[in-house]
């Protein structure tokens, strides 16, 4: 990873790459009722926070409306100037757990197995532009849906998943790669040993990524976890949903209602579990760094080299910051040879 040196104490980076955003700065990715304009503005914002490329992320719901949903994220990518920072589309879901926590937010009446000619259709309405695929390996069908994933050149992830030790060896065994939001999409209370947790840790072909806001992650978890999986396995996510850098209220993530908190925290709405985050890449870089004690340049490394390998992503972008007192201070953006931002 190149970590730059200016002449004036700033650093010059390849852009940050999100593999996680269902959403930002009021922007609903999970609707297919989603304006192109909101959408741009959307990713104008993100410019700002350091991000050039990201997978536009799509949860669990009907068919239809995942469908439209993604229909719609196509036709920004292709149709608007911001487009080009969608690199390509992240289904989380639908084929995940039904049980309360590992499900996590996602509606569980929209649950169902994995089914090819489903995906095939997520390919088809994005011309082929489907990544990252998030599922719980304890489906029988799992095995089989992922070696074919895989030969498509998708990478996939296990995660909302409550899985035996087995049912993840075998996801491995099929070409699994990652550990989506490793640490969170997980029942309460879990035996001390064996868990699905400590499976993931342990597996060295798994990548994990990592939602490092302060509030999704104990510090103590997100240490162990770092030293197990090693900085070159890890990569940070936002997990952004519409509220993110927006005022705390009501908002939307497809179908569910959630609410920003203002401690910063998304939540179903009315109560306490958590439903995306709020989080910004230039937040969840410093927040590693300060959190285990990271380098920069690890910290970096997290967000822009490791999930750009393992989705395929090539950068088209250079991020310029200050890191001082502690904090990212994001000053300017460039995608495509193009200022996209500048403070």
């Amino acid at each position: 990873m190149m970590l730059e040196k200016c002449a004036d104490g700033s650093w010059k980076v390849p852009g940050f790459i999100d593999l996680q955003v269902n959403g930002f700065a009021g922007a609903d990715y999970n609707s297919a009722n989603t304006t192109l304009e909101s959408i741009a503005k959307s990713l104008r914002i993100m410019f700002s926070t350091g991000v050039t490329q990201m997978l536009a992320t799509v949860i669990t719901g009907a068919p239809a409306d995942m469908l439209g949903a993604l229909r719609n994220l196509t036709r920004a990518q292709r149709e608007l100037p911001e487009g080009r920072a969608i690199a390509g589309f992240h289904v989380e879901g639908p084929h995940i757990s039904s049980e309360d926590g590992p499900r996590g937010a996602h509606p569980v009446r929209w649950v169902r197995k994995p089914d090819l000619e489903e995906y095939r259709r997520w390919q088809d309405v994005t011309e082929g532009q489907v990544k990252l695929v998030t599922l719980a390996p304890e489906w029988p069908e799992a095995p089989a849906y992922t070696e074919a994933l895989v030969r498509d050149g998708v990478t996939v992830s296990i995660g909302h998943t409550g899985a035996t030790r087995e049912q993840i060896g075998a996801a491995v065994d099929a070409g699994a790669r990652l550990s989506t939001h490793l640490g969170n999409g997980a029942h309460k209370t879990l035996p001390r040993h064996p868990n699905y947790l400590w499976e993931q840790l342990a597996a060295d072909r798994l990548n994990a990524s990592f939602i490092v806001d302060g509030l999704h992650l104990s510090e103590t978890f997100l240490r162990v976890a770092l030293r197990a999986k090693t900085v070159a396995r890890s990569v940070l996510v936002t997990d952004a949903v519409a509220p993110a850098m927006c005022a705390p209220g009501d908002y939307m993530l497809g179908e569910v209602q959630v609410e920003l908190k203002p401690d910063q925290r998304v939540v179903l709405r009315g109560g306490d579990r958590l439903a995306g985050s709020s989080l910004r890449m230039d937040h969840a870089i410093a927040n590693v760094i300060r959190m285990t004690g990271v380098s920069l340049e690890d910290a970096v490394t997290m967000a822009t080299e490791n999930p750009g390998r393992l989705c395929g992503i090539q950068s088209n972008g250079t991020t310029r910051f200050r890191f001082e007192g502690g904090q990212i201070q994001v000053f300017e953006t460039i995608l495509d040879g193009a200022v996209v931002y500048r403070a």
